[in-house]
């Protein structure tokens, strides 16, 4: 059997999220410090104790998230020698990803991350940005809905994520994107609902911040990955570290392909998909991609104990 791994992006957090994992394994334990020790001030405590409101922003959502997606790897790793087939991440999740094959230290990850959450949040004053996801309208006639609400409010709306079929989510001004949802109802979507985001992620108003960012990745240490990782921006698999940095750099402002991550994977021969990390978002949307798809969850000490019954029983049966 062949497993993939993937790590869950913004939207996935909440506040105390793993708190019984990094009391049960040294491990997890582990990563949280070093996150607090590379950026300098206790991301533990707030995710631990919040408030909720400090968390949700985007520039300690995305070290949050990557510490607690990483902590789950390193207590699934203390437990059972299990190595993937391949690993993606939805977004943010890209770069756990990229940890978990070796191709960026998680140190320079929560670092890169953290300033890129704080980059993503200056490109715009806020509340001038807005998402929407739009369910049951198809990616062709949505580009065109797109195309037509910036061209009546000469603003900006387009296609951002690609999740799985009949959910798609756009991203712009807060005018364009409102716009938008409106013409995508008209023409046959069953919802258009807004994203409580901060900003107007995976679009062109992205790019002021795309600059910055390409140099940031230039000066991050990063190696070929131990495995393949899918990338977010067209759906391939990739193993080359200028094929890393090339994705990344171009990941802060194009569409997240998650629809094409995923078949991809499945492509590859894979049987199972893990998710590490908090929630269970991404196996939602696999199993609406293809059902054929087997998928589990780790983020907490029982869901942990399952896979790692399940993984050291498939190793047992080779």
């Amino acid at each position: 059997m062949k497993t993939a791994f993937v790590f869950p992006g913004q939207g996935a957090q909440y506040v105390g999220m793993g708190s019984e994992l990094l009391s049960m394994s040294s491990a997890a334990r582990m990563v949280f410090e070093e996150a607090d020790e590379t950026l300098g001030f206790q991301l533990t405590k707030m995710v631990l104790e919040g408030p909720e409101d400090t968390l949700r922003l985007t520039y300690y959502t995305q070290p949050a998230l990557l510490a607690m997606s990483v902590a789950v790897l390193r207590a699934l790793q203390e437990r059972v020698d299990v190595r993937p087939a391949v690993a993606a991440g939805h977004s943010l999740g890209e770069y756990s990803a990229l940890v978990a094959a070796q191709a960026i230290s998680f140190r320079d990850a929560v670092a890169l991350v953290y300033r890129r959450g704080q980059l993503m949040d200056e490109a715009l004053p806020a509340g001038t940005g807005a998402m929407a996801a739009i369910l049951g309208l198809d990616e062709r006639p949505l580009l065109q809905v797109c195309q037509t609400a910036a061209q009546e409010t000469g603003e900006v709306v387009e296609i951002a994520n690609l999740n799985c079929p009949g959910q798609i989510v756009i991203s712009g001004t807060a005018q364009a994107v409102a716009r938008a949802g409106e013409l995508a109802k008209e023409a046959g979507a069953k919802r258009a609902i807004p994203l409580a985001v901060s900003g107007p992620f995976h679009c062109s108003l992205m790019r002021a911040a795309a600059d910055d960012f390409a140099a940031l990745i230039d000066s991050t240490s990063i190696r070929d990955a131990q495995l393949p990782v899918v990338a977010n921006v067209d759906g391939r698999a990739y193993t080359a570290a200028q094929d890393i940095r090339d994705a990344l750099k171009k990941q802060l402002y194009s569409p997240v392909r998650w629809t094409d991550d995923v078949l991809t994977i499945r492509d590859m021969g894979v049987d199972l998909v893990v998710e590490l990390g908090p929630g269970t978002v991404l196996s939602g949307l696999i199993r609406k991609i293809d059902r054929g798809l087997e998928t589990l969850h780790i983020e907490d000490p029982g869901t942990l104990a399952a896979v790692c019954e399940r993984l050291s029983a498939e190793e047992a049966g080779r």
